[in-house]
């Protein structure tokens, strides 16, 4: 028999805020991540925004031992884990080591070492690498440091599904956990900001030149960002015996791989995930209360993701409120859907919409109720938490608030 999973725990490391409280107080308020790039010079390229984590501070989470040996992503990845287990109530001593698991989401993974390698190179030849920084690249770093940091020695997995792992990670978890192979588990996503991505969307001329406007009519396209978000699941009998807080349950997830295009994505692969979860869950669409939108602000990704919407909602889909907090944090890669998620589980356990922010002018194509600029109180007892990424791969995740 299948084991019920709830999340009881939640780390969020962001651009308008780190752990839940300074993240949902920003959200709620609409408070924008997005400010001219500072990691490097774009004087060469037409955009200059995106959502950095800026004056932020790993020394106040981590010492400093831990934080040479480990890239941006990495230590986003473990500070979040760390915020998780402590939302939980837990210590590092009070976790099973062997029956505990970690699986992470990525899409650009430790590409800031790769980066700092090349420039290296570059300026000092072959003999001015440093080679100590090898290791610390591999995108299953993301993984195995939070393993580290909790002496875990159950599943290790890294899901570098670009930008809907985040989701794919907390699935597998949520799998896991369900059919008795693990007891607990730290799932999420983890991106550092990142050269080669600023570098690949504006040659894609996806990056808006100031701000992130989905499901406006006058969208111009995405903010590249960086963040991590964790959730700490176990089984619901798990935290009834120890008197945990739920935040939400795990119905179940849907993905999908349309492969339509390398970088498009199609209505008709998300419309799938979204059915997929959703009869895994055994619900019927017309209990959705809210879905947490993929939602970039570029033009295809919005349209394709509202008809998709408009497909599995039928003529309901006005009345279902489905917001993009990408609007605010910008794109924050293999992190967003696990943002997302988090964004998810407050939303069930306030009865508080997040708004999608900067929108000024109606859309056609996009005529759903993305609470256009302001939070809003609104029950929700099932929420639903889109995804989409490079390559045609959807995923949607369906979460239910605990009453009794």
């Amino acid at each position: 028999m299948k084991k019920r999973v709830v999340i009881t725990g939640l780390g969020v490391v962001s651009s308008v805020g780190i752990g839940k409280e300074n993240f949902w107080k920003s959200i709620l308020e609409g408070k924008s991540g997005i400010s001219e790039v500072g990691s490097f010079d774009t004087k060469d390229f037409a955009v200059h925004n995106a959502g950095e984590i800026k004056d932020f501070d790993p020394l106040k989470y981590l010492p400093k031992d831990k934080i040479s040996n480990l890239g941006r992503s990495s230590y986003f990845g473990v500070i979040a884990a760390k915020l998780a287990l402590e939302d939980a109530g837990l210590t590092k001593e009070g976790l099973d080591k062997e029956a505990t698991m970690v699986c992470m989401g990525t899409t650009m993974g430790e590409s800031g070492i790769l980066e700092r390698l090349n420039r290296n190179f570059i300026e000092k030849g072959i003999d001015g690498l440093d080679v100590s920084l090898i290791p610390n690249y591999p995108c299953n770093n993301l993984a195995s440091s939070i393993a580290s940091e909790f002496s875990l020695e159950g599943v290790n997995y890294v899901i570098p599904n670009a930008c809907a792992a985040g989701n794919f990670a907390i699935g597998y978890a949520f799998d896991l956990i369900s059919n008795g192979e693990a007891d607990m588990a730290f799932a999420g996503g983890s991106d550092g900001f990142s050269r080669i991505a600023f570098i690949g969307f504006s040659r894609m001329f996806a990056v808006a030149p100031e701000r992130c406007q989905p499901f406006d009519k006058n969208r111009k396209g995405m903010m590249v960002a960086e963040g991590a978000g964790v959730v700490l699941l176990e089984s619901l009998d798990s935290a009834k015996k120890r008197k945990a807080n739920i935040y939400a349950e795990i119905l179940g997830y849907g993905i999908s791989s349309d492969a339509r295009h390398m970088t498009a994505p199609y209505s008709e692969g998300i419309k799938e995930a979204m059915q997929s979860a959703l009869k895994e869950s055994n619900i019927d669409a017309s209990q959705v209360d809210y879905i947490s939108a993929h939602g970039t602000g570029t033009a295809v990704n919005d349209r394709e993701e509202c008809l998709a919407v408009k497909k599995v909602l039928g003529d309901n889909f006005k009345n279902v409120p489905m917001s993009s907090i990408k609007s605010m944090l910008g794109h924050t890669m293999g992190a967003a859907s696990a943002i997302e998620a988090i964004t998810c589980c407050l939303v069930i356990k306030d009865d508080v919409l997040p708004p999608t922010i900067n929108y000024e002018t109606p859309d056609p194509d996009c005529d759903i109720d993305c609470v256009p600029n302001k939070s809003r109180r609104h029950k929700v007892n099932i929420a639903l938490n889109n995804a989409s990424a490079f390559g045609g791969n959807n995923s949607c995740l369906v979460l239910k608030k605990i009453t009794s």
